[in-house]
């Protein structure tokens, strides 16, 4: 997959054009998507340009899912933007804000293009038909999924319109959402996406990713009953996880192992890698020199002490995820100079080129599948049962497993693994929302009731002009 990821440009730019003063919502063009899409390499191209879209949006992600919670903190005062979103003190018209709008109806619009024009293709000519439609709904449910998590209600379009037909488009409820656009695509996809891939094609959305997600959107509703039924088919489909939990983040190793479900790609030398190591590297000769990052390093994704001290000192995933130094090969530790409390090391290899790691964004493992599953089979009442894969995360990193839990007690156990299991992944805020526990953990931070959503970009509400079918988010007027 990541030897395809380089964008097959001149069928997307006619789709995704638009004026430009209207590029936040990104309208399809008049040009007609049947002159572009006619064989299965068509389709397929232009699939892998919904992945591409991803590419830029996943670089920032992280502010929004680890940044905002506890986890993580901007440390260095000069990142002024990063300074806002940690302390709650976001503008409504942020950069990341806008440009996440942008990236994310772009997938839409893309997918909505090839979804619009495949139903009437010849299985003749177009051989996987069924696996290009699984791939871009499952794509067009995650996107939906990441929006409404982020912003609430917002815009359902699943079909291509024009740009005067977006002005019309107002933000529809989030459960609508859910049940029209984002559980219906997913349940869709499972049953057309294969199992397992080979060669090139690794990489591309499975149906285990496809159960997976949408088991973490039953998890998010609270339908702990099919997010149950959901985790469980997925345990049953030779995932497993890797003895050495460092293993994960050794990047000089295939990303595609037994634990690996679902990343969003990224490849180095060739205009296509990642910006995460030299992001959230410390300024620091220390950190750069050792693992050989060139380029400019951002001082950014800090670990927070509480973070820090949630760990037992025997826990194996300590010292990747909250180091506070590192160790030469001659077994000195070299700790972090003043100024730089710890960093983590998830995203931490050579970099040749300046913010061109091959380092990956982890959407979803299956560590992350087996703590869904203990807590959705804990939720059911079945807590004996949920221990199981609790204890199979837990005693991978070294630790001795639970028993003799009651419901209650075993719920905050399964919330604590996953903070230490999956910090910096993406996890941590759509966490605590998801639990009802981020206004408590949040407050001391200066989060405020109703930021448990970010604002709509004004510029947005501003270029519909009609609150009444296009309001901000509560809060934030």
């Amino acid at each position: 997959m990541k030897r395809i990821s380089i964008i097959i440009a001149s069928a997307l730019l006619l789709i995704t054009s638009c004026k430009e003063d209207f590029i936040e919502i990104n309208p399809t063009s008049t040009v007609s998507v049947d002159a572009l899409y006619k064989t299965d390499k068509d389709y397929q191209d232009a699939v892998i340009g919904v992945y591409s879209a991803y590419q830029p949006q996943y670089q920032n992600f992280w502010e929004f899912a680890d940044l905002r919670a506890d986890d993580s903190w901007q440390e260095v005062a000069q990142q002024i933007a990063q300074v806002r979103m940690d302390n709650f003190t976001l503008d409504n018209n942020e950069g990341i804000l806008v440009s996440s709008w942008r990236n994310y109806y772009q997938i839409i619009n893309r997918a909505n293009a090839i979804l619009a024009s495949i139903e009437e293709a010849d299985v003749a000519i177009v051989k996987n038909k069924d696996r290009h439609i699984g791939e871009t709904k499952f794509l067009r449910a995650l996107a939906y999924f990441d929006l409404v998590r982020i912003f609430g209600d917002v815009p359902m379009l699943t079909t291509p319109i024009t740009t005067q037909e977006s002005y019309n488009v107002g933000r529809e409820k989030v459960d609508k959402i859910y049940d029209e656009i984002i559980i219906k695509d997913l349940l869709d996809a499972e049953t057309k996406l294969p199992i397992k891939y080979t060669g090139t094609d690794v990489g591309r959305a499975t149906q285990g990713a496809a159960k997976a997600l949408l088991a973490r959107v039953y998890l998010t509703r609270k339908d702990f009953v099919n997010a149950e039924i959901k985790l469980q088919q997925v345990t049953t489909l030779g995932y497993a996880l890797l003895n050495n939990y460092n293993d994960l983040f050794d990047y000089t190793k295939d990303e595609h192992h037994s634990e690996y479900i679902f990343d969003i790609e990224y490849e180095e030398g060739m205009g296509e890698g990642s910006i995460f190591t030299n992001r959230f590297s410390p300024l620091t000769p220390t950190v750069t020199s050792f693992y050989g990052i060139s380029g400019t390093v951002n001082d950014m994704n800090f670990p927070t002490e509480s973070l820090f001290a949630a760990f037992e000192p025997n826990d194996k995933r300590k010292e990747i995820t909250v180091a506070k130094g590192i160790t030469d090969q001659n077994g000195n530790f070299i700790p972090l100079p003043a100024g730089r409390s710890s960093f983590t090391k998830k995203y931490m290899t050579q970099v040749k080129i300046g913010n061109d790691s091959r380092a990956n964004w982890k959407v979803i493992r299956y560590a992350d599948v087996l703590l869904m599953y203990a807590e959705a089979l804990n939720e059911d009442g079945k807590t004996d049962e949920a221990l199981i894969y609790l204890n199979q995360v837990r005693e991978r990193a070294g630790l001795p497993g639970y028993s003799d839990l009651t419901k209650d007690e075993a719920r905050e156990k399964i919330y604590l693994e996953r903070r230490l299991e999956l910090s910096f992944e993406g996890h941590r805020w759509f966490d605590l929302v998801r639990t009802g526990r981020a206004y408590e953990t949040m407050k001391p931070y200066g989060m405020q009731p109703h930021m448990i959503l970010f604002p709509i970009p004004q510029s947005q509400v501003e270029l519909i002009n009609n609150r009444s079918i296009f309001p901000q988010n509560p809060g934030y007027n």
